[in-house]
């Protein structure tokens, strides 16, 4: 028998997913990594109830550790003096050789390592997938913009 199982916890889990959207927009993401968030009890709550933003956040490899900058999760609504601070520095785990290959791409010039989305996973844990992304010039975005529209339009041909 599983102690302290709640099925509307699971049901919430699979429904969390805090996108980056202006990422893919921005960046040609080449690879993307799973990692896992270092967060404190407030976060996490705040995480599952989706009260959590990826606007202006960025990644960086700092003494051979990930680090993600500029988050931002709300305080959680029920937390107590204890609660967090909405935007600070959290730490990314990833392996050695996953952080090695972040290093190498994030010293090259035009590379930068972004955050995609945010998630709770089946085991109720919460991670990050961050991809390794190179700044898209004016016309690669009006390429993006025109495709979309396509998309949409060929999608409402269909409807009718």
């Amino acid at each position: 028998m599983v102690v302290g199982f709640n099925f509307l916890d699971v049901m919430k889990a699979e429904q969390v997913n805090i996108k980056n959207k202006r990422a893919r927009f921005d960046y040609e993401i080449s690879d993307t990594y799973i990692a896992g968030i270092v967060l404190t009890g407030t976060e996490i709550k705040s995480i599952r109830d989706g009260k959590a933003s990826l606007t202006d956040t960025y990644c960086m490899v700092e003494n051979g550790e990930v680090w993600v900058k500029g988050m931002n999760i709300s305080e959680y609504f029920y937390g107590s003096y204890n609660n967090h601070v909405a935007r600070r520095d959290r730490k990314l785990l990833l392996n050695k050789k996953e952080i090695a290959k972040l290093q190498k791409a994030s010293d090259d010039t035009g590379f930068t390592i972004v955050p995609l989305r945010v998630f709770i996973n089946e085991r109720g844990l919460a991670k990050m997938q961050i991809g390794v992304g190179r700044g898209k010039k004016q016309y690669d975005k009006r390429q993006s913009i025109r495709e979309r529209e396509d998309k949409r339009n060929i999608d409402r041909m269909f409807k009718k």
